[in-house]
């Protein structure tokens, strides 16, 4: 009788089964990719990171590698370019630089070395940047004197802004510079070159600008004569007195002050000797009649 073989069960076994179900739950598959590998990579680190001397060893191979990346060629600056600047403010950067070159651009804080040339009271901005070749570059804007203002502290060049420039030994040094004194005259600035500007036909006679309560003005002119300016509106009294000078002559006679702080009032205050004059005048027409 012919023996029939047993069929085959074309079914897995219970443990293949299980071996696929795990295969296609994310969080196995994830493990067996990233999670023992990254174990095993971690174990040998650590036990080839606990001995000293490895660490040690291998520290200093990173700082070579490193100091040799930053030290190539390419990467160095050598010289420091001043664009924008007279020749004595570039002087006071390239004085005050903290730097020494040669030096690495990693080794550089453009951001501090901005902040140390602006410093600087000449100084109203600066951009700090490495051109090609190694060249690092400070592209300067300088505050633009406008006056000198005299104060306790002495003679100073300012700008617009009243921000102290320089100091001067001497008016003679700046006499393209008008002067303006007084407490509080810095923070005033743009309104008295307002004023010096509507008092341009008295240029050659005016000596200074001065700064009275922290509120007004006194304009100074040689014999010394003043004129008093309103709180408000000075540029138009200052107007108003020119029209006058040329009219009567008014600032050519023998007058201390012309107080213009009352527009509705304008008074002239003469000198001593013309007070005199006027009286003996008086008088002696006052003994005909």
């Amino acid at each position: 009788m012919r023996q029939v073989s047993p069929r085959h069960d074309p079914a897995p076994s219970r443990w293949s089964y299980r071996y696929q179900r795990l295969m296609l739950t994310p969080l196995f598959r994830r493990v067996l990719r990233v999670g023992i590998p990254f174990c095993l990579t971690f174990g040998l680190a650590t036990v080839y990171l606990s001995d000293e001397a490895r660490r040690e060893q291998l520290v200093l191979a990173y700082a070579e590698l490193r100091h040799q990346i930053e030290t190539r060629p390419e990467f160095m600056v050598n010289l420091l370019a001043v664009e924008g600047a007279s020749e004595a403010v570039s002087g006071e950067i390239r004085e005050i630089f903290p730097i020494e070159f040669p030096v690495s651009s990693f080794d550089l804080e453009l951001d501090e070395i901005r902040q140390t040339i602006k410093a600087l009271p000449a100084i109203a901005d600066v951009s700090v940047r490495i051109r090609n070749g190694g060249v690092l570059v400070a592209e300067v804007t300088e505050r633009q004197p406008v006056a000198l203002w005299r104060s306790r502290k002495g003679l100073a060049v300012v700008d617009v802004e009243g921000v102290r420039i320089a100091e001067l030994d001497s008016r003679i040094a700046r006499p393209d510079l008008p002067v303006v004194a007084g407490r509080g005259a810095e923070r005033a600035i743009p309104e008295a070159l307002n004023v010096l500007a509507a008092a341009a036909p008295l240029q050659g006679r005016i000596r200074g600008i001065v700064r009275v309560g922290e509120r007004r003005w006194d304009l100074v002119l040689d014999r010394g004569q003043r004129i008093l300016l309103p709180e408000r509106n000075p540029v138009r009294a200052i107007e108003r007195v020119i029209v006058l000078g040329e009219a009567q002559e008014m600032l050519e006679r023998d007058l201390v002050a012309v107080d213009m702080r009352l527009a509705a009032r304008p008074t002239i205050r003469m000198n001593a000797r013309a007070v005199e004059e006027w009286w003996r005048v008086t008088n002696y027409s006052a003994g005909e009649d």
